[in-house]
């Protein structure tokens, strides 16, 4: 990806309003990579932008979401190599680590694939009796999530993936 191109926000490229910035490597300080650097306009919609797909999403069928999730499992475990690598340049990780928590990473999509097609609910007795009650759960909407740094891909796949399994 093309720092200069921006940021992208629902399928669109956008001029990253604070310009870009560097991510180094903290073991030697070299530059891993330049990446655009979002602003509070960004940020703003990037949250519209999802509550726009929200609509679509959350009635995307649960074996769909978890076909969606199943791939991106897949996809971890093929790229590991690549994506450890990256971790341990842009974090500091060992590369032992970094490959542990690829795997780690990885499983968040693969048991909410699973998740996903799992029916959640009640149904039973009232309380004040006389009459049954269905509980359904339903997605509420967009989450905006902050993740600690030592855990780049878990941390964010422990946040992600049960998101979209729920819709």
């Amino acid at each position: 990806m093309d720092p200069g191109s921006g940021v992208l926000v629902g399928g669109q490229w956008r001029k990253g309003g604070n310009g870009t910035f560097d991510v180094v490597d903290p073991a030697d300080l070299t530059v891993v990579a330049q990446v655009s650097d979002g602003d509070l306009a960004d940020a703003t919609a990037a949250v519209d932008a999802a509550e726009a797909a929200f609509a679509t999403w959350r009635r995307t069928a649960p074996r769909e979401r978890s076909v969606v999730l199943r791939r991106a499992f897949e996809l971890m475990h093929r790229d590991a190599d690549r994506l450890a690598a990256l971790i341990v340049r842009e974090n500091g990780k060992s590369l032992a680590d970094a490959r542990g928590e690829v795997v780690y990473a990885a499983e968040f999509f693969r048991w909410f694939a699973e998740e996903a097609v799992r029916p959640h609910g009640d149904y039973g007795s009232s309380p004040a009796g006389g009459t049954r009650t269905i509980v359904t759960h339903r997605p509420v909407g967009v989450a905006a999530l902050v993740t600690p740094w030592n855990f780049p891909a878990a941390m964010a796949t422990r946040k992600i993936a049960p998101a979209l399994a729920a819709g």
